[in-house]
């Protein structure tokens, strides 16, 4: 991989992605989704919301937000947390479960070369990624972009291939995190403008000038936009759906870096020291914090 870029106007290239907070009309409902179908945990309790996880670290947010309404199709807002496993075998324990809690929740798989992934919906239609990295150095690069392409997954012949009983009865003693977060935009330029030209990211994809995808230090993507559904969005709505993206860098150093960025940009921000809260052109806010 190539880079042209300023390392100092660059995310740090060991940042990771953390919780994703979703506004939820029914906590219970949620909260049992999260927990049956995925393997999750709750691992902390905070002002009447759920954070599960798996082990300590907690993944999902589920923030109680009585009287919002659902997004419609074509609003920005979040396409899909995906949930990235350590090895296939747990990766099939976790696709099983949601399989086996409700078919009508899978909505697609695919191989992408750098990853294996299986595609569903929460119960209040909040898209979900699982998926597996192949080892990097089996990812092929042209130039600055990471070569990914959706080849046939078949699921059942995934799981013959994968599942074990080990994996499902340690289901919940498999680690697992949030791989990258993909959202709903109106405009993939503006994206880009934002996300790699304030933010810091770098463009590791395209895909016909309707989905971009952005990395820091050369993974695939730890975060992707697209206008699949939402060509021409403007600023969201408070809807249920997404709430919050967190993105965890390693000091203080980098988020005042972003910070100046920002000022620069004349994206308004709130700035405590150890963490910093904005939104990007569509509403979707963001937070960046000291891991």
């Amino acid at each position: 991989m190539t880079t042209n870029a300023a390392t100092q106007d660059l995310l740090p290239a060991d940042l990771s992605m953390g919780t994703v907070m979703l506004k939820v009309g029914d906590l219970a409902m949620m909260t049992d989704y999260y927990q049956r179908a995925l393997g999750l945990e709750v691992v902390a309790e905070q002002g009447g919301g759920l954070y599960l996880g798996r082990g300590q670290t907690p993944l999902v947010h589920l923030a109680p937000a009585p009287g919002l309404n659902l997004p419609s199709r074509g609003e920005a807002g979040l396409f899909h947390t995906a949930l990235l496993f350590e090895d296939q075998a747990a990766l099939a324990a976790t696709v099983a479960t949601a399989a086996q809690y409700d078919p009508r929740f899978f909505t697609g798989s695919a191989d992408h070369l750098v990853s294996e992934a299986f595609y569903f919906n929460d119960p209040e239609g909040n898209g979900i990624e699982l998926y597996w990295d192949r080892p990097r150095e089996e990812w092929s690069w042209d130039g600055a972009n990471v070569v990914m392409d959706s080849l046939a997954l078949p699921p059942q012949r995934y799981l013959e291939q994968h599942l074990t009983e080990a994996s499902l009865a340690g289901q919940h003693e498999t680690g697992a995190g949030v791989g990258h977060v993909h959202l709903q935009v109106g405009d993939v330029k503006a994206a880009h403008d934002f996300y790699v030209g304030t933010l810091g990211f770098e463009k590791t994809a395209g895909w016909q000038g309707q989905a971009l995808f952005v990395s820091a230090g050369g993974y695939h993507h730890h975060m992707a936009m697209n206008i699949w559904n939402s060509r021409g969005a403007g600023p969201r709505r408070d809807t249920l759906g997404l709430g919050e993206v967190l993105i965890e860098v390693p000091s203080g150093d980098d988020v005042g870096a972003l910070a100046d960025r920002l000022k620069v940009a004349g994206v308004a921000s709130h700035h405590t020291g150890a963490e910093l809260r904005f939104d990007d052109p569509w509403r979707n806010r963001i937070r960046v914090a000291v891991r």
